[in-house]
């Protein structure tokens, strides 16, 4: 064990809470990867572009990619997939920009999804107690302040260098 600054010991990889929360973040993606693709033959990106509409229909392209996190080019594959299968259609926006919304049968697959995504998440919270789910959602919530400050600070100095 390596001792770390202040005389505390160093943890291995497995115990640091960034290690173990990106590991359990993972596990909960795959096992919703392969429900949605095996329940409604969608990926998880295909899930999440859905849910992202399904919530703002007003959404386009851009500000799809932006809310999601993701580079446009990528938003744009899923959405161009979406679209030939009849899940999204795009009407004319203001100047060049195209609104997205979910087709009738875009709607029908998200509230199979969403339904699936709630029992999920209900599956979760049945492992814990009340005050374990209060105490976890603080600490998540405390725990992505501090992350995208970091990341913030982060990118400053990138710049700045």
């Amino acid at each position: 064990m390596v001792k770390r600054e202040g005389g505390g010991d160093l943890v291995p990889i497995s115990e640091l809470l960034s290690y173990r929360l990106s590991r359990t973040s993972s596990a909960l993606s795959r096992s919703a990867a392969l429900r949605y693709r095996r329940e409604f033959d969608v990926s998880l990106g295909e899930w999440r572009t859905i849910a992202l509409i399904a919530a703002d229909p007003t959404l386009t392209l851009n500000r799809l990619a932006r809310r999601a996190g993701l580079d446009k080019a990528q938003v744009s594959r899923v959405v161009r997939g979406l679209v030939e299968r009849g899940l999204v259609g795009r009407t004319e926006g203001s100047g060049r920009s195209r609104q997205l919304a979910l087709t009738e049968a875009g709607v029908t697959v998200y509230r199979g999804l969403i339904a699936a995504a709630n029992e999920r998440d209900a599956t979760f919270a049945e492992v814990l107690s009340g005050e374990e789910v209060r105490v976890l959602g603080r600490a998540l919530e405390k725990l992505t302040d501090l992350a995208l400050s970091l990341e913030r600070r982060e990118r400053d100095q990138l710049d700045d260098g």
